[in-house]
């Protein structure tokens, strides 16, 4: 195998990196009111600017997207002005970046939604034993179990395809260099992706690969439209048993199916989650336990598909340059260790030892606490 360095510049697509370090998308919970990023976001992108890519924390493509409080919207003139400010920081530090955009499905509750409706589901089964953060009966914040969906009607999916779309626009307005399509961890497009979950019967439904792909496709299809296929990425969790994702029999016929059908595209990058499943009530998870993408697979995925391959997951630096030995992938995702390493790459670079950040800081609300007061290194 041959040594490639994690910390040499690379060349996504028509994208040039000062390395081959991806910061992970992470949600943390510091938007201001109307779900607008804010000045204090943008210092911590900024911070962060060193990672080759920043992949920006899941943004909600519209109302009707959020499963979460505190996380940021891409679908109003003032969130559009917010990411401003994150996109110009880190483009003034000589970073790059791309926004995540989402649509949680079934991972929601109505007191989120407009009207207190219910989720938007593939189909109208509940995430048994799965939570989302959001107000109780009582108005307190915390952890409450996702509510029961309604289904999606057929008619419904292409203004869906559009909110997509106006999510597109904007994320290429507020300056984003490109867009990450959340396609993992049980959330609406891996639910029409997953052949046990899908039980619709229309021309969405999960008979087939063509079927539980064509949402996903319909949208990667707008997405090239808007910014052109260099500008696109997208995360799977392959295996994945995230937000009560059943087991699915199909997903190697499935994902392969779309590495195919995304390759003929000419996307950017795909991004796969080597996946932290929590073991226990979110609220009071201690422990993760962790589910590898086998070797075939990833080399499967590397033999079809000819863009960029980002591996994320429990990565140190040491097993991140393993990994890019063996040309499976090209890009290596760091989530946690950039909460408390804003100087990450340099510390790469330098051998230096890495600040583990308490998981209680990741999804306060108490300022630059956990968030932007980490400092970089600097010899005692």
């Amino acid at each position: 195998m041959n040594t490639i360095s994690l910390v040499e510049p690379y060349q996504m697509g028509s994208t040039k990196l000062e390395n081959r370090v991806v910061m992970a998308p992470m949600t943390r919970t510091r938007t201001s009111p109307g779900d607008v990023p804010n000045a204090l976001m943008a210092k911590y992108y900024g911070q962060r600017a060193g990672a080759g890519l920043i992949i920006a924390e899941a943004a909600d493509i519209a109302p009707h997207a959020k499963g979460y409080l505190w996380t940021p919207g891409i679908y109003s003139d003032t969130q559009v002005e917010g990411w401003k400010l994150v996109t110009n920081e880190v483009h003034k530090n000589g970073g790059k970046i791309f926004l995540q955009l989402w649509h949680v499905g079934r991972m929601s509750h109505t007191s989120m939604m407009p009207d207190g409706q219910a989720p938007w589901g593939v189909t109208d089964v509940q995430a048994i034993g799965s939570d989302v953060f959001a107000h109780d009966a009582s108005g307190k914040l915390t952890f409450v179990p996702a509510a029961v969906p309604r289904m999606l009607r057929t008619e419904e999916i292409s203004g869906l395809v559009e909110d997509f779309r106006q999510a597109f626009r904007n994320a290429a307005k507020a300056g984003f260099d490109g867009i990450e399509l959340h396609s993992a961890n049980g959330y609406l497009i891996e639910q029409f992706l997953n052949s046990t979950h899908n039980t619709r019967t229309d021309k969405y439904g999960g008979q087939t690969p063509e079927n539980r792909s064509r949402f996903l496709l319909e949208v990667v299809d707008a997405a090239i439209e808007e910014l052109g296929a260099d500008k696109i990425g997208i995360r799977f969790s392959p295996f994945g048993r995230y937000n009560s994702t059943p087991h699915d029999p199909l997903v190697e016929e499935t994902f392969f199916y779309l590495c195919k059908e995304l390759n003929r595209r000419g996307i950017a990058y795909i991004h796969l989650l080597y996946q932290l499943m929590p073991i226990g009530n979110m609220q009071e998870v201690t422990k993760f336990e962790e589910t590898h993408l086998p070797d075939e697979f990833v080399k499967k995925t590397r033999e079809i598909f000819k863009g960029s391959i980002i591996w994320c997951g429990s990565f140190t630096k040491d097993s991140a340059i393993d990994a890019l030995a063996t040309g499976w992938v090209d890009q290596i995702a760091f989530g946690r260790p950039f909460i408390g390493n804003p100087d990450l790459v340099v510390r790469f670079k330098n051998n230096l030892p890495l600040i583990e950040a308490e998981r209680s800081v990741y999804y306060t609300r108490n300022g630059e606490i956990g968030y932007t007061d980490f400092p970089n290194y600097s010899p005692a």
